[in-house]
């Protein structure tokens, strides 16, 4: 066997439906190499045989396909991710871990849930999802999942968390009581609401690990799910100095401040993150549409303290392109243009059009209340900022 990086050729003949010392033919390798082309691990399989004295000597030719992605499993809460992988691998050999997003291995690896939910009496129902952090973007791992019983989140336990932090990651992670467990949300939940907790009082490398499931009770119409989510803190850091770098249009000492962060003092990150935003915001009002600033921390863990460099990288300033107004009649069209004073030779003020609309609203129809939805549309090769504003009517409640 050739050809192949990521299986050992017992593995592959396992997974090929061949046994070596039968005896077979020409059917059986063809059907053979097609289980093993349709499973999608491969890109291209190919073989060749002789026959020997001893016996018929097969020789594989494959080429393993460029991408596998995670098999992420949501919410087979009665079993261990270690003995779902265990029971899938025993009837699918060439699963360890990762899988094809085309292919049939996933339906093959949803038959082996079904199976096992079948085994322990569930009465739930084995199917997947392929799953993308953009919805327009590629496959980035495949959701397994059981369908058809009501998994509700009865209580949450953070497993290492201190007992100051306890009282806000509690109040937090009420939001999840009540909810369908599904890990993935679990997971994003607490990307964005629990640690921040940490974040803002200075556990800078604190980490949430995977959530476990337990099941507490069964009842009619639910199973209650006791969620545990393992926290590692890790140091509590103060901030030692901060260095702006790349910054010219707006000096060192403005830029500072508008940072809430003390030297000395416990660094709150998601403080910092929102200061560093309204900088951003900040350069858009003169024009510099595509203004990013960077954090990166240097950390001293003898000291517990982060020196921070901020790297601006201020970029070009726009102007002011077409202006284009929607929803209204000629008329009061042409006297919005009139009100209109953001000039083509002005840096282009991001800020501006909201302003305006609630400047000029006055001179419009007051027998109902008026809607604007803005739309810049950033030109980068002419460096123009074209306005879009569409005006409409705020439904009657």
């Amino acid at each position: 066997m050739t050809g192949t990086q990521r299986f050992t050729s017992q593995e592959v003949i396992a997974a090929s439906g061949l046994e070596i010392g039968s005896v077979v033919t020409q059917d059986d390798f063809d059907k053979a190499g097609k289980r093993l082309g349709e499973s999608g691990f491969f890109s291209n399989v190919a073989y060749s045989y002789a026959h020997t004295p001893t016996g018929t000597k097969l020789d594989l030719q494959l080429a393993d396909a460029d991408k596998l992605v995670p098999a992420h499993f949501e919410n087979f809460v009665w079993f261990s991710d270690d003995e779902l992988r265990e029971k899938i691998r025993e009837h699918l050999p060439l699963f360890k871990g990762d899988v094809p997003v085309g292919g049939t291995f996933c339906d093959q690896v949803s038959d082996v849930l079904q199976a096992l939910l079948v085994q322990h009496n569930l009465a739930a129902r084995a199917d997947y999802m392929r799953d993308s952090k953009d919805n327009a973007g590629p496959v980035d791992a495949i959701n397994f999942r059981a369908s058809g019983l009501n998994l509700r989140i009865e209580e949450v336990q953070f497993l290492g968390a201190g007992s100051e932090e306890l009282p806000a990651l509690n109040a937090a992670a009420q939001n999840l009581v009540g909810k369908d467990y599904v890990r993935t949300e679990v997971q994003a939940y607490a990307a964005k609401n629990l640690l921040p907790i940490y974040l803002e009082r200075g556990f800078l490398k604190a980490a949430i690990g995977d959530p476990q499931a337990k099941v507490l009770k069964d009842t009619d119409e639910d199973t209650l799910i006791q969620v545990q989510l393992p926290i590692a803190p890790g140091r509590q850091y103060k901030l030692s100095s901060f260095a702006w770098e790349g910054n010219s249009a707006l000096k060192a000492d403005k830029l500072q401040g508008m940072v809430h962060a003390q030297l000395g003092q416990t660094i709150n990150a998601e403080q910092l993150r929102t200061d560093l935003d309204a900088i951003q915001k900040f350069y858009g009002t003169r024009g510099f549409m595509l203004a990013t600033v960077k954090p990166v921390p240097e950390f001293d863990d003898a000291a517990n303290s982060v020196a921070y460099k901020l790297e601006v990288n201020e970029g070009d300033v726009f102007h002011l392109g077409d202006l284009d107004i929607q929803g209204l009649d000629a008329k009061t069209v042409d006297r919005l243009r009139e009100a209109w004073t953001l000039r083509e030779a002005d840096p282009y003020d991001a800020t501006y059009p909201r302003r305006f609309f609630e400047q000029t609203v006055k001179l419009l129809s007051r027998d109902v209340t008026w809607t604007v939805s803005i739309h810049e549309g950033v030109n980068e090769k002419e460096k123009t900022v074209d306005v879009t504003l569409r005006y409409g009517l705020k439904p009657s409640s």
